[in-house]
């Protein structure tokens, strides 16, 4: 589902040249649940950008269901993140003066769907996740465990076929992180959603199918 070929990724100011990634090759199928580990500034969230087409290869092959996407311009870009991809940060990026259900809401307004059935969709993902009795609270009414609830709503509100995880329990205890995975577990055995996850907690990591190991930049597992 998920395929980089030999992939490479620079960043090039007019004074130095930074290697973020280096000969990537990855297939993800779909269905997997993956996590993505290794040091800090090793090319972790950036292997993830690729993968979620908000940036772009230096060199190499980025493939979604068998189309190359690493050169598409904008617009086509756009539609295939809005249709196919969902994305869960370690700060939930939530709007402040929004409540809950019009946050999970926002994917969709970039589709051609009216009022009504946003909100069907933004309800039915809020009791998905535990929070049908929040939907008109605010962000700052609620836990940092119940913030990261509604980011992964927002983000499968549009039954998108891939989630990016990037340290999804970054910022929560034990309790509340085991809470978060078994979301994603749940979605990945019911619905076959293909999971994609930055994490350093090793504990989660086991519990994924795979982890490929990134170091310097380079793909050692």
């Amino acid at each position: 589902m998920i395929r980089l070929e030999n992939v490479d990724k620079v960043y090039r100011t007019e004074r130095v040249e930074t290697l973020a990634l280096q000969n990537i090759n990855l297939d993800v199928t779909q269905g997997e649940f993956i996590s993505i580990m290794g040091p800090s500034g090793c090319g972790k969230s950036t292997l993830l950008n690729l993968i979620g087409l908000l940036d772009a290869p230096s060199s190499g092959t980025l493939a979604l269901d068998g189309e190359a996407l690493g050169k598409s311009g904008d617009k086509k870009l756009s539609k295939v993140r809005n249709e196919k991809l969902g994305f869960v940060f370690q700060s939930f990026h939530l709007v402040p003066d929004l409540t809950v259900v019009d946050n999970v809401e926002i994917p969709l307004l970039y589709r051609k769907m009216g009022s009504a059935e946003r909100r069907r969709l933004a309800l039915a993902a809020l009791d998905r996740v535990g929070l049908a009795s929040r939907v008109h609270h605010f962000p700052t009414q609620l836990s940092g465990g119940q913030q990261q609830r509604v980011a992964i709503a927002r983000a499968i509100v549009g039954r998108p076929r891939v989630l990016l995880a990037d340290e999804p329990t970054g910022n929560l205890d034990s309790q509340m992180g085991d809470e978060i995975m078994e979301i994603l577990h749940t979605l990945n055995r019911d619905d076959k959603t293909t999971i994609v996850m930055v994490t350093h907690d090793d504990r989660f990591a086991k519990q994924t199918n795979r982890i490929v190991r990134l170091f310097d930049g380079r793909q050692v597992a």
